[in-house]
């Protein structure tokens, strides 16, 4: 039996989920972002006790099939911009569709619909976020962080960062050097 759980998008979260499910007497035999397969069915009462027990947490059992399907986006996007070294060469349509096996239309249109936002605002605030990730680590130059994350150039990168966040990357590097430095100076 599948579970799909809202704001599960960490290895953090993944063993929590795994913790309550041995507390219920319940055994996962997949534990993935957003998405739990159980071995055994689940009693009404395990799954109000589950659903109780994740809410503490921020995590949200889901009931309804657009819930399920926004969360499956949602989740697709995060792995595939946090979690995988490289990110897809195919176009970002043609890979959530394949993924998810249902029309790139269909989920475009259900994803604006319920989130407020298309799927590429979304997949472009998560780049964004991704990029400051690789600034703060500062192992990768902006060329090599742009090249990563498949932007056409430095320019479109920052550009697009500049956008989101209202500083340019440098300056943010800069901002975040410099607040590194007077926490250690304490």
């Amino acid at each position: 039996m599948k579970l799909y759980i809202k704001y599960m998008v960490s290895l953090r979260c993944k063993m929590m989920v795994k913790d309550e499910l041995i507390k219920l007497g319940l055994h996962a035999s997949i534990v993935e972002l957003g998405m739990v397969e159980i071995l055994e069915d689940i009693t009404q009462q395990q799954h109000d006790e589950l659903k109780k027990n994740l809410s503490k947490s921020g995590l949200y059992l889901l009931d309804d099939n657009k819930s399920i399907l926004i969360e499956k986006i949602k989740n697709v996007i995060i792995e595939m911009i946090h979690y995988s070294d490289e990110l897809p060469k195919v176009n970002y349509s043609d890979y959530i569709s394949e993924k998810l096996h249902y029309d790139y239309t269909y989920l475009a249109n259900t994803f604006s619909q319920i989130k407020g936002i298309n799927i590429q605002q979304y997949i472009i605030l998560h780049k964004i976020e991704k990029v400051k990730e690789l600034l703060i680590y500062d192992e990768l130059t902006l060329s090599e962080i742009s090249y990563r994350l498949h932007y056409s150039s430095v320019a479109h990168l920052s550009n697009q960062f500049k956008k989101i966040t209202g500083l340019t990357p440098s300056f943010f590097k800069a901002m975040k050097k410099k607040r590194r430095n007077n926490l250690e100076d304490l």
